[in-house]
């Protein structure tokens, strides 16, 4: 069998990366289709792993520099530029991510986006027309302000001076000083790359529905330290409104990675689309899907918000639309087969090999992903012996 395979997976959060979990698939299919013709294409959906997904696939180079971590601590970090010089990748998450800190370092009060403004200035200084920024797993609940700080911008209390870094200086905040800004004036164009379209506060906000994983543990994110959190929020919209309006704290996308949406799209006038719309149009997965028979996909898991613009359903559209069959493989597997089918998937197993907890899936997450594709390929055999 000479089947046109396309490998596009995500990552499987917490143990494998999306380039691992391609290579795993390839290696579970070639042991049961040594004559399938496999390409690799890793994707994100604009969280962790997104520069590594469109440099894997478009092409280009990493930018190594050091950053202000969450907690303000240097971090090494690094954006992409690709092949053409004139766009460039920045990930949130490598300057302000979650997976930066030890869960019991968490605190959303103290964590800030400054790292992630250094590496906007850092990417625009390299000339670059436009500026993908992908949002996603951060750690952060600033309103963007760190990030705002590192381009000039000055947060100031009523006695004028400035507050620190995290959400919780800015509970003082009275004014908001923009007589050092620094980001260019005819600067690059920002795409904000995120998956989510919720408001910057309120019920569906960035802190209601993304606060809680931001904390140590779910037993220390209260309502009331919930509600402060979104307070905060607030007070920022409402200082920064004659700036930028009283809309912008509205805007689909402002409450992406706590606040950071908001200060993309208000102060840097970015345009927002789907995180995983931007990945597959950089890394061209429409034309390579033209060329497949199948295209195999995967994450940690096919849940609710699969269903809701995460990689997945970006895949399954894109692939639809060239008649591509797609399945894919998961952690686990809590969406019905409704609710899948609708999606556009033809196929999908979980790796799991009878009862498994969760800390043995991920220490196992490699092997298990490669039978997973073994079984799926096995199962294309099948299906080609019928009459």
């Amino acid at each position: 069998m000479n089947t046109r395979i396309l490998i596009a997976p995500d990552s499987f959060k917490g143990s494998l990366s999306a380039l691992r979990a391609a290579e795993a698939i390839r290696r579970g299919i070639l042991g049961v289709l040594p004559d399938a013709r496999i390409s690799l294409l890793p994707i994100a959906d604009g969280g962790e792993g997104t520069v590594d997904a469109i440099l894997a696939g478009a092409g280009g180079r990493r930018v190594e520099v050091t950053v202000t971590g969450p907690l303000g601590m240097p971090v090494p970090a690094a954006y992409g530029v690709l092949a053409d010089g004139r766009t460039a990748v920045v990930e949130a998450a490598a300057a302000c991510g979650l997976h930066l800190l030890r869960p019991e370092e968490r605190n959303p009060f103290l964590a800030t986006t400054r790292g992630v403004g250094e590496l906007l200035m850092h990417a625009a200084a390299t000339g670059c027309e436009t500026i993908l920024l992908g949002v996603g797993g951060s750690a952060t609940n600033d309103a963007g302000a760190g990030m705002l700080k590192a381009l000039g911008a000055r947060f100031l209390g009523a006695d004028g001076g400035e507050l620190p870094d995290g959400a919780a200086g800015l509970e003082s905040l009275a004014y908001t000083d923009m007589g050092a800004w620094r980001w260019p004036q005819q600067g690059p164009n920002v795409v904000l790359a995120a998956d989510v379209t919720n408001p910057l506060c309120g019920p569906q906000g960035a802190s209601a529905v993304y606060g809680r994983q931001k904390f140590p543990s779910h037993e220390d994110a209260t309502p009331t330290a919930i509600r402060r959190l979104d307070r905060i929020l607030e007070r920022v919209a409402e200082v920064a409104a004659p700036l930028v309006g009283e809309a912008a704290a509205y805007a689909p996308g402002a409450g992406a990675a706590g606040g950071l949406g908001y200060a993309a799209l208000a102060f840097l006038g970015a345009t927002m689309r789907p995180g995983v719309q931007v990945v597959l149009e950089a890394t061209r997965f429409n034309e390579r899907a033209q060329d497949a028979d199948l295209v195999v996909t995967g994450e940690g898991a096919l849940d609710s918000q699969t269903l809701y613009g995460k990689a997945v359903r970006g895949v399954c559209e894109a692939a639809q639309s060239h008649g591509v069959p797609v399945v894919a493989i998961a952690g686990s597997v809590s969406a019905t087969s409704d609710e899948l089918r609708a999606l556009g998937l033809a196929a999908w197993c979980s790796i799991a090999q009878g009862p498994m907890d969760l800390p043995q899936m991920l220490a196992s997450a490699e092997s298990l992903v490669e039978a997973a594709a073994g079984s799926m390929a096995r199962w294309l055999t099948v299906g080609h012996r019928l009459p």
